[in-house]
């Protein structure tokens, strides 16, 4: 059984690939099989990243690809408005189809038994060894607290909703896409042609439309009874941390982080766009949370291309300034 770490990419992110990378090679170990799906394809810089790794290898098999998009395609066509919708947003078809590629894991074709799939906005701070032991008591296995936020899952508003998930399930069972842990095969052909049947018969409205990929895994998971085990419900209290970079109050020590003394298993930068890692390795003094944890990984192979950040630090969220202010205005305007 081949056990392996899947994320998804492309040249936008390559900064937050290496970091990824290079935080598994060095808190999970370089015989860890890594592969990299491919966003789309803008690939240059990271196949020639790639060409440097013997665990990393490029998932870009158009036949698995055109799959999974496919399916997508069919689920987003059950919903009542979500593609008129997109439409008028200037969206053409799916919202963010090729975030979908991360079905590719699931796969047939896919190179590994059991998976765990990381966002590239992920450092991988400690053993992953506790994730695939979960996935010895069942078929999904996730860190995360996202159940505390079903909103940002699936439509609130919609009256079948818990006609068809239990307010329980709801509330205990929902992940979130950056991080999970699967098997390949977990989602056969004609499980999916059942799912989009079910959609079709009325239930493609609890489908939340501003996290399309996040949505429809979530309930495809949770339509099918696939077992699943949340360590950040199952784990003692004492051993749980977070994991996600709206935690202010993570210690750093010897390049890892630590939550009251209890070490992460990852950090998720989630809701940080890619321009802010891309900008700050060009140079610009721009802030954000655990900065520096992130350069650490990103420049562990060349730490004499380290960017010196020089000037005032700007914070990522500042307001902008009054010129700026009124730019905006004129544009609007126009």
């Amino acid at each position: 059984m081949t056990d392996g770490i899947y994320t998804l990419a492309n040249d936008q992110v390559y900064d937050q690939l290496v970091a990824l990378l290079n935080s598994i090679e060095a808190n999970v170990g370089v015989e860890m099989p890594v592969c990299v799906i491919a966003y789309d394809d803008r690939l240059d810089r990271v196949r020639a990243e790639i060409a440097q790794r013997p665990n990393v290898t490029l998932f870009e098999d158009p036949a698995v690809f055109a799959r999974w998009e496919d399916f997508s395609r069919q689920v987003w066509q059950t919903h009542p408005f979500a593609l008129e919708r997109w439409r008028d947003q200037g969206i053409d078809g799916v919202y963010r189809l090729a975030c979908n590629r991360r079905y590719a894991a699931f796969d047939e074709a896919a190179p590994f038994d059991r998976f765990i799939y990381f966002d590239a906005d992920v450092l991988v701070l400690d053993s992953v060894d506790r994730i695939f032991q979960a996935l010895d008591q069942a078929d999904f296995a996730v860190y995360d607290f996202q159940y505390t936020d079903p909103g940002h899952i699936f439509n609130l508003d919609s009256p079948r909703l818990y006609e068809i998930f239990p307010p329980e399930r709801v509330h205990s069972e929902i992940f979130c896409s950056g991080c999970f842990a699967s098997k390949r095969g977990v989602f056969p052909p004609e499980q999916r042609e059942w799912l989009v049947a079910q959609l079709a018969s009325g239930e493609a409205e609890v489908l939340y439309l501003g996290a399309p990929n996040q949505s429809v895994l979530n309930y495809m998971r949770m339509r099918s009874n696939v077992s699943i085990c949340n360590l950040a419900l199952s784990l003692p209290e004492e051993q749980r941390t977070g994991n996600s970079v709206t935690s202010a109050h993570f210690e750093r020590r010897d390049h890892r982080l630590y939550d009251h003394n209890k070490p992460l298993t990852y950090l998720h930068y989630i809701g940080l766009p890619s321009r802010l890692f891309r900008q700050v390795c060009e140079g610009e003094n721009v802030t954000f949370p655990y900065r520096d944890l992130f350069l650490h990984y990103r420049y562990r192979h060349q730490p004499q291309e380290r960017p010196l950040l020089e000037g005032k630090p700007r914070p990522y969220n500042q307001p902008p300034g009054f010129m700026q202010r009124v730019l905006n205005k004129l544009q609007l305007t126009r």
